[in-house]
């Protein structure tokens, strides 16, 4: 694992900003779906991993520059670097700090296709 990178006071962490929805924010908006979450620790933005069809996550870093996201499913709580292209850490964000338990990945539920793994990167 990498040294820890994203501190509070990071400028690419702001904890006070709060995640902005429960799903991705371009899947939601285009009836997409998603395989895990993301949620930028800069301005919140929640996004699909790298697994899922569209990866928004890493779009919104390549398109913002906000380079410090963190898993935003129950239970996980590490963080990533896409400077450092590794793990690292940082401070308590404002929650909530994953999307709903009763959300289910993949999801949203109505819009996973049955043939979704076949379409995982």
């Amino acid at each position: 694992m990498a040294e820890p990178s994203g501190q509070a006071g990071d400028p690419g962490i702001d904890p006070s900003v709060p995640p902005t929805g429960p799903g991705c924010v371009e899947c939601e908006a285009g009836g997409g779906w998603w395989v895990h979450l993301r949620r930028c620790a800069q301005c919140g933005h929640v996004g699909c991993c790298d697994s899922s069809p569209e990866q928004h996550a890493s779009r919104h870093f390549q398109e913002t520059g906000h380079p410090v996201m963190r898993s935003y499913e129950p239970g996980e709580d590490w963080w990533w670097d896409y400077r450092t292209n590794d793990y690292t850490d940082g401070p308590e964000l404002a929650p909530p700090l994953a999307h709903p338990a009763d959300q289910g990945a993949p999801g949203p539920a109505g819009r996973v296709p049955d043939d979704w793994r076949e379409l995982i990167h």
